[in-house]
Protein backbone atom coordinates (compact mmCIF):
# COMPACT_ATOMS: atom_id res chain seq x y z
CA UNK A 1 0.00 0.00 0.00
CA UNK A 2 1.09 3.52 -0.56
CA UNK A 3 0.23 6.37 1.27
CA UNK A 4 0.34 10.36 0.05
CA UNK A 5 2.99 12.87 2.03
CA UNK A 6 -0.86 13.70 3.64
CA UNK A 7 -1.88 10.18 4.12
CA UNK A 8 1.03 9.66 6.24
CA UNK A 9 0.74 12.76 7.92
CA UNK A 10 -2.49 12.20 9.61
CA UNK A 11 -1.81 8.30 10.17
CA UNK A 12 1.10 8.59 12.22
CA UNK A 13 -0.72 12.15 13.63
CA UNK A 14 2.39 14.89 12.08
CA UNK A 15 2.68 17.72 9.81
CA UNK A 16 3.77 17.00 6.18
CA UNK A 17 5.94 20.22 7.39
CA UNK A 18 8.10 17.38 9.75
CA UNK A 19 7.54 14.90 6.70
CA UNK A 20 8.75 17.23 4.40
CA UNK A 21 11.89 18.27 6.89
CA UNK A 22 12.76 14.60 6.78
CA UNK A 23 12.77 14.23 3.50
CA UNK A 24 15.45 17.40 3.24
CA UNK A 25 17.67 15.95 5.83
CA UNK A 26 18.05 12.37 4.47
CA UNK A 27 16.41 11.09 7.42
CA UNK A 28 13.58 9.50 5.46
CA UNK A 29 12.84 9.84 1.90
CA UNK A 30 9.40 8.77 0.28
CA UNK A 31 9.58 5.82 -1.79
CA UNK A 32 9.24 8.08 -5.10
CA UNK A 33 8.14 10.93 -6.06
CA UNK A 34 5.42 11.16 -8.90
CA UNK A 35 6.08 13.22 -11.85
CA UNK A 36 3.52 15.57 -10.31
CA UNK A 37 5.86 16.39 -7.67
CA UNK A 38 3.75 13.88 -5.36
CA UNK A 39 6.07 12.47 -2.09
CA UNK A 40 4.40 9.09 -2.05
CA UNK A 41 5.39 6.44 0.78
CA UNK A 42 5.47 2.94 1.32
CA UNK A 43 4.85 0.31 4.07
CA UNK A 44 8.70 0.36 4.41
CA UNK A 45 8.54 4.09 4.97
CA UNK A 46 5.38 4.02 7.47
CA UNK A 47 7.82 1.03 9.69
CA UNK A 48 10.81 3.77 9.65
CA UNK A 49 8.65 6.74 10.65
CA UNK A 50 7.65 4.43 13.59
CA UNK A 51 11.16 4.15 14.05
CA UNK A 52 12.14 7.54 14.36
CA UNK A 53 9.16 8.99 16.39
CA UNK A 54 10.03 5.79 19.02
CA UNK A 55 13.29 7.77 19.29
CA UNK A 56 12.12 11.13 19.31
CA UNK A 57 9.49 10.03 21.79
CA UNK A 58 12.92 8.71 24.00
CA UNK A 59 14.55 12.82 23.46
CA UNK A 60 17.07 11.44 20.69
CA UNK A 61 18.42 13.78 18.37
CA UNK A 62 17.34 13.89 14.85
CA UNK A 63 21.20 13.29 13.92
CA UNK A 64 21.50 10.86 16.39
CA UNK A 65 18.80 8.73 15.10
CA UNK A 66 20.23 8.99 11.66
CA UNK A 67 23.32 7.76 12.57
CA UNK A 68 21.54 4.68 14.35
CA UNK A 69 19.09 4.06 11.17
CA UNK A 70 22.04 4.12 8.81
CA UNK A 71 23.84 1.69 11.35
CA UNK A 72 24.94 -1.16 8.86
CA UNK A 73 24.29 -3.38 11.87
CA UNK A 74 20.92 -1.34 12.87
CA UNK A 75 18.54 -4.44 14.03
CA UNK A 76 14.80 -3.41 13.54
CA UNK A 77 13.38 -6.23 16.29
CA UNK A 78 16.61 -5.55 19.01
CA UNK A 79 15.56 -1.58 18.93
CA UNK A 80 11.89 -2.44 18.98
CA UNK A 81 12.67 -4.52 22.19
CA UNK A 82 15.11 -1.83 23.15
CA UNK A 83 12.33 1.05 22.78
CA UNK A 84 9.89 -1.31 24.74
CA UNK A 85 12.75 -1.57 27.51
CA UNK A 86 13.38 2.47 27.53
CA UNK A 87 9.48 3.24 27.94
CA UNK A 88 8.61 0.97 30.51
CA UNK A 89 11.60 2.31 33.04
CA UNK A 90 9.76 5.71 31.69
CA UNK A 91 6.64 4.66 32.61
CA UNK A 92 7.94 3.37 36.37
CA UNK A 93 9.53 6.28 36.91
CA UNK A 94 6.09 8.56 35.71
CA UNK A 95 3.79 6.37 38.19
CA UNK A 96 6.72 6.94 40.95
CA UNK A 97 6.21 10.38 40.58
CA UNK A 98 2.43 10.49 39.95
CA UNK A 99 2.16 8.43 43.28
CA UNK A 100 4.67 10.77 45.35
CA UNK A 101 2.79 14.13 44.34
CA UNK A 102 -0.51 11.99 45.02
CA UNK A 103 0.41 11.61 48.44
CA UNK A 104 2.26 14.72 48.97
CA UNK A 105 -1.54 16.24 48.34
CA UNK A 106 -3.33 14.01 50.79
CA UNK A 107 -0.20 15.56 53.13
CA UNK A 108 -1.18 18.56 52.58
CA UNK A 109 -4.75 18.17 53.16
CA UNK A 110 -4.14 16.47 56.59
CA UNK A 111 -5.32 12.98 55.50
CA UNK A 112 -1.97 11.29 55.87
CA UNK A 113 1.83 12.25 57.18
CA UNK A 114 4.81 12.07 54.89
CA UNK A 115 8.20 11.19 56.07
CA UNK A 116 11.18 13.28 54.89
CA UNK A 117 12.19 10.46 53.25
CA UNK A 118 8.85 9.71 51.80
CA UNK A 119 9.27 13.13 50.38
CA UNK A 120 12.13 12.54 48.06
CA UNK A 121 11.74 9.33 46.93
CA UNK A 122 10.12 10.11 43.29
CA UNK A 123 12.91 12.58 42.77
CA UNK A 124 16.02 10.54 43.75
CA UNK A 125 14.70 7.53 41.67
CA UNK A 126 13.91 10.01 38.67
CA UNK A 127 17.94 11.64 38.65
CA UNK A 128 18.80 7.58 38.96
CA UNK A 129 16.77 6.61 36.21
CA UNK A 130 18.10 9.38 34.15
CA UNK A 131 21.91 8.82 35.18
CA UNK A 132 21.56 5.34 34.17
CA UNK A 133 19.78 6.22 30.97
CA UNK A 134 23.42 8.71 29.87
CA UNK A 135 26.07 7.00 31.67
CA UNK A 136 25.19 3.20 32.78
CA UNK A 137 26.44 1.53 30.17
CA UNK A 138 29.65 2.76 30.69
CA UNK A 139 29.71 3.17 34.60
CA UNK A 140 28.60 -0.86 34.69
CA UNK A 141 31.32 -1.75 32.08
CA UNK A 142 33.88 0.77 34.19
CA UNK A 143 32.85 -0.28 37.55
CA UNK A 144 30.91 -3.15 37.39
CA UNK A 145 26.78 -3.97 38.03
CA UNK A 146 27.49 -4.73 41.87
CA UNK A 147 28.83 -1.80 42.94
CA UNK A 148 26.88 0.57 40.74
CA UNK A 149 23.59 -1.15 42.09
CA UNK A 150 25.20 -0.40 45.61
CA UNK A 151 25.86 3.02 44.78
CA UNK A 152 22.21 3.31 43.77
CA UNK A 153 20.91 2.09 46.72
CA UNK A 154 23.41 4.06 48.82
CA UNK A 155 22.21 7.30 46.95
CA UNK A 156 18.31 6.27 47.64
CA UNK A 157 18.21 6.10 50.99
CA UNK A 158 19.72 9.21 51.49
CA UNK A 159 18.01 11.13 53.86
CA UNK A 160 16.67 14.87 53.11
CA UNK A 161 19.54 16.08 55.44
CA UNK A 162 22.22 14.11 53.40
CA UNK A 163 20.10 14.51 50.00
CA UNK A 164 20.15 18.80 50.44
CA UNK A 165 24.28 18.22 51.48
CA UNK A 166 24.96 16.52 48.61
CA UNK A 167 23.37 18.82 46.37
CA UNK A 168 25.00 22.06 48.35
CA UNK A 169 28.36 20.17 48.14
CA UNK A 170 28.07 20.22 44.20
CA UNK A 171 27.09 23.61 43.57
CA UNK A 172 30.17 24.78 45.94
CA UNK A 173 32.32 22.44 43.98
CA UNK A 174 31.63 23.74 41.05
CA UNK A 175 31.98 27.43 42.65
CA UNK A 176 35.09 26.42 43.57
CA UNK A 177 36.29 24.66 40.52
CA UNK A 178 35.83 27.98 38.43
CA UNK A 179 37.94 29.87 40.66
CA UNK A 180 40.83 27.13 40.63
CA UNK A 181 40.90 27.64 37.15
CA UNK A 182 41.30 30.83 37.31
CA UNK A 183 45.12 30.01 38.78
CA UNK A 184 45.60 28.11 35.00
CA UNK A 185 47.37 25.27 37.69
CA UNK A 186 45.30 21.84 37.94
CA UNK A 187 48.21 20.55 40.45
CA UNK A 188 47.93 23.91 42.42
CA UNK A 189 46.67 23.73 46.21
CA UNK A 190 43.06 25.52 44.94
CA UNK A 191 42.91 22.78 42.64
CA UNK A 192 43.47 20.23 44.85
CA UNK A 193 41.34 21.17 47.40
CA UNK A 194 38.71 20.82 44.76
CA UNK A 195 39.54 17.43 43.91
CA UNK A 196 39.41 16.50 47.42
CA UNK A 197 35.99 18.00 47.63
CA UNK A 198 34.79 16.11 44.77
CA UNK A 199 36.16 12.92 46.86
CA UNK A 200 33.52 14.27 49.77
CA UNK A 201 30.82 14.83 47.41
CA UNK A 202 31.31 10.74 45.17
CA UNK A 203 31.43 9.47 49.23
CA UNK A 204 27.57 10.21 49.16
CA UNK A 205 26.60 7.89 46.72
CA UNK A 206 29.77 5.28 46.06
CA UNK A 207 30.24 2.27 48.58
CA UNK A 208 33.73 2.63 49.32
CA UNK A 209 36.55 5.42 47.92
CA UNK A 210 39.84 4.31 46.52
CA UNK A 211 42.27 6.41 44.60
CA UNK A 212 42.03 4.18 41.91
CA UNK A 213 38.72 4.36 40.94
CA UNK A 214 38.45 8.17 41.46
CA UNK A 215 41.36 8.50 38.78
CA UNK A 216 39.67 6.19 36.59
CA UNK A 217 36.16 8.42 36.67
CA UNK A 218 38.47 11.80 36.32
CA UNK A 219 39.70 9.44 32.69
CA UNK A 220 36.21 9.22 31.78
CA UNK A 221 35.19 13.19 31.87
CA UNK A 222 37.50 13.66 29.42
CA UNK A 223 37.34 10.25 27.33
CA UNK A 224 33.82 11.18 27.01
CA UNK A 225 31.96 13.59 25.73
CA UNK A 226 28.94 13.74 27.78
CA UNK A 227 30.59 14.02 30.96
CA UNK A 228 32.61 16.35 29.73
CA UNK A 229 29.69 18.26 28.19
CA UNK A 230 28.17 18.10 32.04
CA UNK A 231 30.82 19.73 33.55
CA UNK A 232 31.52 22.54 30.74
CA UNK A 233 28.04 23.69 31.03
CA UNK A 234 27.85 23.68 35.04
CA UNK A 235 30.67 25.56 35.20
CA UNK A 236 32.88 26.96 31.70
CA UNK A 237 34.20 25.86 29.04
CA UNK A 238 37.43 23.33 29.65
CA UNK A 239 35.97 22.73 33.57
CA UNK A 240 36.35 19.03 32.57
CA UNK A 241 39.93 18.97 31.59
CA UNK A 242 40.97 20.46 34.74
CA UNK A 243 38.86 19.09 36.99
CA UNK A 244 40.62 15.55 35.84
CA UNK A 245 43.86 16.91 35.77
CA UNK A 246 43.08 17.88 39.56
CA UNK A 247 42.30 14.57 40.55
CA UNK A 248 45.10 12.62 38.77
CA UNK A 249 47.24 15.13 40.86
CA UNK A 250 45.51 14.78 44.18
CA UNK A 251 45.57 10.52 43.47
CA UNK A 252 48.62 11.01 42.77
CA UNK A 253 50.05 12.81 45.78
CA UNK A 254 47.25 10.67 48.21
Amino acid sequence: MEYSIRQLADLAGISTRTLRYYDEVNLLKPKHVTLSGYRMYSDQEVDKLQQILFYKALGVSINEIKLILSDPSYDELEALNNHYQKLLAKKSELELMIENIKLTIAAKKGEIQMTNQEKFEGLKQQLLDENERQYGKEIRQKYGDEIVEHSYKKFNHLDEKAFNEMKQLESELFDRLAMAMESGDPCGQQALEVAKMHQQWLSYTWPSYSKEAHAGLAMMYVADERFTAYYDQAVKQGAAKFLSEAIRCYTEQK
